[in-house]
């Protein structure tokens, strides 16, 4: 992996910066689409279509919206597990069995998320995931994704290369967020695929 040096880190709040805006910017017609058609696309991929377990996350937001691929999941059989905020920003794990299953919770004074109510999982159960479904801002040719900075995922993939898990990484995002370049420093690792509301591109790792 390119180490691209330590102006990368004032490259990606920049950009973070700019698709943030950007996703300000997007109608409520585009937003609540998005799910839709970013669910008919991510169904089907091989990967989700064998999976067991598939780590997704509930979007907040502006995000590209999740609810419709996390419920056809479930029907599907398909095991679902859903992040929990921790205080130091690392990732705790939960079953999702359904939109009932979902409570919301205040994280301070920063954000409200979605997460699963029940049993708590623990850290290493995204180890057992087949496929990896990761929020962010942008992705570049090389499939490097540009996350919100606040290092949850950078944890998580940390934990799959140290278990040697290698589930599919997919992220999810607009089409316009799909860039030809992203910062990228040491610890950034690549995504396989991502989906997009107009479709997939997947990307050659060497």
């Amino acid at each position: 992996m390119k180490y691209e040096g330590p102006s990368a880190v004032l490259d990606k709040r920049a950009l973070r910066r700019e698709l943030l805006a950007a996703r300000r910017g997007l109608g409520p017609t585009e937003r609540t689409g998005s799910g839709a058609a970013l669910a008919a696309h991510a169904l089907l991929l091989p990967e989700l279509a064998a999976a067991r377990t598939v780590a997704a996350y509930v979007s907040v937001g502006t995000e590209p919206g999740t609810a419709e691929l996390l419920e056809t999941l479930r029907l599907r059989g398909t095991r679902v597990l859903l992040p929990v905020l921790l205080p130091d920003d690392d990732l705790d794990w939960g079953a999702y069995t359904g939109p009932g299953s979902l409570a919301v919770v205040r994280h301070g004074g920063r954000m409200e998320l979605a997460e699963p109510a029940g049993p708590r999982l623990g850290p290493d159960a995204v180890t057992e995931a087949d496929v990896v479904l990761l929020p962010g801002l942008a992705v570049d040719g090389r499939g490097m994704r540009l996350g919100r900075g606040g290092g949850s995922y950078d944890r998580v993939l940390a934990r799959l290369e140290r278990a040697g898990a290698r589930p599919a990484l997919v992220v999810l995002l607009y089409g316009t967020e799909v860039v030809a370049r992203v910062p990228a420093e040491e610890h950034d690792r690549p995504v396989h695929a991502v989906v997009t509301p107009s479709g997939v591109r997947r990307f050659a790792h060497p």
